[in-house]
């Protein structure tokens, strides 16, 4: 079959066209510390829409499953072929095919990096505010296939809030275009929405089309650091009680702290169990008078308070932040990361369920995450060669869902389903809701090809 695959996707797209099944990088994602990996039956290089089509049409008649894939950047396995399939990589499509900076508005190729979308962004006076973790590798597309967050998501929202159009490959391989340059459309149901965040089960996005926002002209950071969670969250909400509006607002539990410590780079009281980091923007005047707010509410019940004031110290916190998964999963070589989320006003209770079951399945856990959305990393950390470690951080990990729901929550907030939580929304949704999102799936793919076994 992988020979038949091969020479039929040369036909289709050239030897430049097709990738080789034995490079690893096509064989895993994010979520390889867990063990999960796959081998794809065939990997397609398409150049354009028109190529992507062709493999979808190719795959539909011949009933081959179709795994689209961006930076292989996600915690779900959502692009890893674990039962085979033609793996359909978009790094080759990667062209800005339009930018108009006075219009605020981009057009890219769904192979574009995110960081590239940043950048130009940022040289042009202006803001694209969804920043993942991963953005120097993740792309464009596989952030709107999984509707990716970010710590600015408090103030800006998630990636699908500023995608004002999409091109996609649909089964069983027609091109559709949804939107475009318009702010405004409801003419018909809402497809948009429906491929955003549909993880590649219901089409292949090929391209898409971004409003961007003028880049606010200061930002500040402050950090408070409190002896408990029970004191930083109360913190938390007091912010936004008092009317501030952060930009970000962040949270490090006593474990994640633990971890990262190290690599602070700044001073840290040796007894701070809990941190907040929040962050405001806007003009010169609104932020400075914004940071004397938060300094003001947030010193209440803190051990200490700070604002980094220098483009350097702001730039070396934000490092930090982005570097705490790594220096999580290095505590014990590998993690199993959830990202559960809670009403605001349960966020500590969903911190302290996450140690309560640690301690059950005899674990090291911590948290960390988006305060202000009541999204937390909830994180257990093992021993990737440790098969009984791995399968009790699993069971721990379902059993977060049930919390997670329980309190009135979802069982993620910005990494998506994939292949790690399949079959997980029946935590959440009825019966009849589940039959909805079945029948949205048979409406689109009703071989049910596009992404086998994700998501649902």
């Amino acid at each position: 079959m992988s020979e038949t695959l091969e020479r039929a996707l040369r036909r289709i797209l050239g030897d430049d066209g097709v990738g080789s099944v034995e490079d690893a990088r096509f064989h895993r994602d994010a979520t390889e510390a867990q063990g999960l990996s796959g081998i794809p039956s065939a990997v397609a290089l398409p150049g354009s829409s028109t190529d992507v089509a062709a493999v979808v049409r190719w795959c539909y008649e011949h009933d081959v499953g179709i795994v689209p894939r961006g930076g292989g950047t996600g915690f779900a396995g959502g692009s890893v072929a674990v039962d085979g399939g033609v793996v359909v990589d978009l790094k080759r499509m990667s062209r800005v095919l339009a930018f108009d900076p006075p219009l605020w508005r981009m057009h890219v190729e769904a192979g574009l990096r995110t960081s590239e979308v940043h950048r130009l962004a940022r040289e042009n006076g202006l803001l694209f505010p969804p920043d993942p973790g991963a953005a120097e590798q993740s792309q464009i597309g596989g952030n709107v296939a999984t509707n990716a967050g970010g710590p600015h998501a408090f103030k800006y929202g998630v990636t699908g809030h500023w995608v004002t159009g999409l091109e996609a490959v649909m089964a069983p391989g027609e091109v559709i275009v949804v939107g475009g340059a318009i702010r405004k459309d409801v003419a018909g149901y809402d497809l948009k929405s429906l491929l955003v965040g549909s993880e590649g089960t219901l089409g292949i996005i090929t391209s898409v089309w971004l409003r961007l926002t003028p880049a606010p002209a200061a930002r500040a950071p402050v950090i408070a650091a409190y002896g408990s969670a029970a004191e930083g969250c109360e913190a938390i909400e007091a912010v936004l009680a008092n009317g501030i509006v952060p930009a970000a607002l962040e949270f490090l539990d006593a474990g994640a702290l633990d971890a990262a410590r190290g690599a602070y780079p700044f001073e840290l009281a040796a007894d701070a169990r809990f941190m907040v980091v929040a962050e405001v923007d806007g003009s010169t005047a609104e932020t400075d008078a914004c940071v004397a707010e938060l300094l003001e509410v947030l010193a209440e019940r803190a051990l200490h308070v700070a604002s980094p004031a220098s483009a350097r110290e702001i730039a070396a916190l934000w490092r930090w932040r982005d570097g705490l998964s790594l220096a999580v999963e290095a505590r014990r070589g590998g993690k199993i990361s959830e990202d559960i989320v809670v009403p605001l006003d349960r966020l500590r209770d969903a911190i302290e369920a996450t140690l309560e079951i640690a301690r059950e399945h005899e674990l090291e856990a911590c948290s960390w995450g988006h305060a202000g959305d009541g999204n937390l990393h909830s994180t257990f950390m093992v021993d990737p060669r440790d098969s009984d470690e791995v399968s009790r951080a699993r069971a721990a990990a379902h059993q977060l869902y049930a919390v997670a729901v329980g309190y009135g929550g979802s069982i993620s907030g910005e990494h998506g389903l994939g292949w790690v939580r399949r079959g997980q929304l029946v935590a959440q949704c009825s019966p009849a809701t589940l039959a909805v999102h079945h029948a949205v799936k048979r409406s689109f793919d009703p071989k049910g090809l596009m992404n086998p076994g994700k998501k649902l």
